[in-house]
């Protein structure tokens, strides 16, 4: 039996056509497609049918389920009850034990390479004991799920990366999705947590357009992390002026400076913080009063620690300030680059 459309589902919890062609418009504001888009994307989830998603939590904290279950505008919530079937997740879900287990071998085998495999938290290599679920270790469940699954979103930077398990010394050997599955489009959606409204947005793009959103060198959506938190950081005026807070608690602190000398990752860090933020878009870290950490990058828990800049230059010139922009720039356009390249290759052209 065919699963439901979605557009059946939404009215029949009462969606409003008008509420519908909201939720449309900004998810497609948020995916950076032209507003125009908006009518395609409804008309496209209205006749989509319900995938199935599994969702595998390894080596995590249980960070990601708590950040994405309090998204805000276009929630996860609304797509695991009306857009997806999310049938496998053990935070979410009312199964425990071999029930659970039985409804996660039954939606694999009847959504056999047609379903979407989440994954949280990173997998260990070391010992196939420090991390299992109901007797099985996760480095087999990842590989027989991803098996049968059409794409695989490696939510958080411990699936993405390896995260803070993975960290030095690394004892359980904590390696990402990547490193095990090499045959199946991954997205990486990094953080620590990540922005809620990312992961709705990559399955709205799937379900609407029936493939993945453009990806960047590190395989990250590109609309979210095409941008550093700098480039968008409301504090930036301050950096080019090279006014800096010394201190969490000094005037240049309280006036708002940039806070790079206290050990701001924002100029090499690549996500959607300064824009999309956090908590119904009330706020995020540098607004808070604390610099970004990096949590959206590789290897982030190992870089030179939290409060260390990442120079110590003198960063109140216009030499030194136009020679980091300048950097990044290149960064910029050397992963654009290998991203279309990689593109490409998959497309086969």
């Amino acid at each position: 039996m065919p699963s439901p459309k979605v557009g059946d589902l939404l009215r029949s919890r009462g969606v409003t056509r008008r509420g519908f062609l909201s939720f449309c418009a900004s998810t497609a504001a948020l995916m950076g497609l032209p507003a125009a888009l908006a009518p395609r994307i409804a008309a496209a989830l209205e006749q989509a049918r319900r995938p199935s998603v599994i969702w595998l939590p390894f080596q995590e904290c249980t960070g990601c389920t708590e950040s994405i279950t309090r998204a805000h505008g276009a929630t996860l919530e609304s797509l695991i009850f009306e857009a997806v079937s999310l049938d496998y997740q053990h935070t979410l879900q009312a199964a425990a034990g071999d029930a659970a287990e039985r409804a996660r071998a039954q939606a694999m085998k009847q959504n056999w390479g047609r379903y979407l495999l989440i994954v949280d938290g990173s997998i260990p290599t070391a010992n196939a004991g420090y991390s299992t679920i109901a007797g099985h270790d996760n480095l087999s469940m990842l590989r027989e799920a991803a098996e049968g699954a059409a794409a695989i979103i490696a939510l958080g930077s411990c699936a993405a990366y390896g995260g803070l398990p993975g960290a030095a010394p690394n004892p359980t050997g904590a390696v990402p999705v990547s490193a095990i599955v090499q045959d199946k489009p991954i997205v990486n959606v990094p953080g620590c947590p990540p922005i809620p409204v990312v992961i709705t947005a990559v399955l709205v793009q799937y379900l609407t357009f029936g493939r993945l959103p453009e990806l960047d060198a590190l395989g990250r959506p590109r609309a979210f992390y095409g941008q550093t938190i700098h480039d968008r950081c409301y504090r930036r005026p301050f950096y080019e002026r090279g006014q800096f807070a010394e201190s969490f608690d000094d005037d240049g602190a309280c006036q708002g400076w940039c806070l790079y000398k206290l050990g701001c990752k924002g100029p090499t860090t690549y996500n959607a913080c300064a824009t999309v933020k956090w908590n119904n878009g009330t706020s995020f870290p540098i607004e808070a009063g604390h610099g970004c950490i990096g949590c959206s990058e590789p290897g982030f828990w190992d870089k030179g620690g939290l409060y260390q800049p990442l120079s110590t230059g003198d960063w109140g010139s216009a030499r030194t300030v136009g020679t980091a922009i300048g950097v990044g720039a290149a960064l910029g356009i050397a992963s654009a680059a290998l991203a279309r390249r990689r593109q490409r290759d998959a497309e086969g052209g």
